[in-house]
């Protein structure tokens, strides 16, 4: 058994489908073109262990309500939509934490609602266009930028039986691994989850303009950065940008993973989240390796 139970929330912004788990202070997360469901989602469950954690789907995402105007799949309407989630939960902040995409909407959210968050969790992320990088996986001179586009387009059909699926996504993944052999021991749970075709279209035109460097400043937010050092989709280059230029921003760099080091290091990320949840003073900028 998962643990995750669906709830469904109405806001002023509309109706969210989220998955609660666990015990303890609260923890968001979410993704900005991902479906899930009761299985969960590996980086979330990172958290469960001491946090009570809400699995966001966002529009256009599993149950929750379609977007009646594009722009309600924008990185800044998510951020409003959370915003409305929390105020409907009732906590006066939470923590948010991002993989991914999720990260980038968490840059967002710092930028613009640090008061309503406790901590915030950047993992895999960037602060502005991650493909200019000729070391992203998404960037046209990047070796297996075609393989990866290819996989994309294939996942976004939603009649994909599950078998074909579970292929697609498979190799799809192991291309971010620093030991593609250990996918199965990685990915050993029975948690499944889609794609958005609607709002990954979307952020593909959203992330060529996008770019909040300049507005760093203004996370008032302790702020906590992981990021492994061989990251092919949000080049780790963009992790460090982020801790010189967020006020008072922690970074761990995970030297032995790709874009999942909640995974590829399971242990030693596990531990870096357990250090930041007690604490309550200011932390220092340094660099753990």
């Amino acid at each position: 058994m998962s643990g995750w139970k669906q709830e469904m929330i109405s806001t002023t912004r509309g109706k969210f489908e989220v998955f609660v788990k666990g015990r303890g202070d609260p923890v968001c997360v979410t993704h900005h073109y991902s479906e899930f469901n009761e299985s969960g989602d590996y980086f979330a469950d990172t958290f469960s262990d001491q946090n009570k954690v809400f699995l966001v789907n966002l529009k256009e995402a599993g149950n929750s309500d379609k977007a009646k105007n594009p722009h309600e799949l924008s990185i800044v309407d998510a951020v409003l939509d959370l915003e409305e989630i929390r105020k409907v939960y009732g906590f006066p902040s939470w923590t948010f934490a991002g993989h991914s995409t999720g990260g980038m909407i968490g840059v967002l959210y710092g930028i613009h609602f640090s008061p309503s968050l406790t901590r915030l969790v950047l993992t895999g992320a960037a602060a502005r266009k991650y493909t200019s990088s000729s070391q992203c996986i998404y960037n046209e001179k990047h070796q297996d930028f075609k393989r990866m586009q290819e996989l994309i387009e294939q996942l976004k059909d939603k009649n994909l039986e599950d078998a074909e699926r579970k292929a697609l996504t498979k190799e799809r993944t192991q291309l971010s691994l620093v030991l593609p052999q250990n996918y199965d021991s990685y990915f050993a749970q029975n948690i499944t989850k889609k794609i958005s075709g609607r709002r990954l279209n979307f952020f593909s035109r959203e992330q060529l303009i996008f770019d909040v460097t300049r507005q760093l400043h203004r996370v008032s937010a302790k702020t906590t950065i992981l990021c492994g050092r061989q990251d092919l989709q949000c080049p780790v280059e963009f992790s460090i940008e982020m801790s010189e230029l967020i006020p008072f921003a922690d970074i761990h760099i995970f030297e032995r993973s790709g874009h999942y080091p909640f995974l590829e290091e399971k242990d030693a990320f596990k531990e870096v989240v357990k250090k930041y949840a007690g604490a309550d003073k200011r932390i220092e900028r340094r660099i753990t390796k």
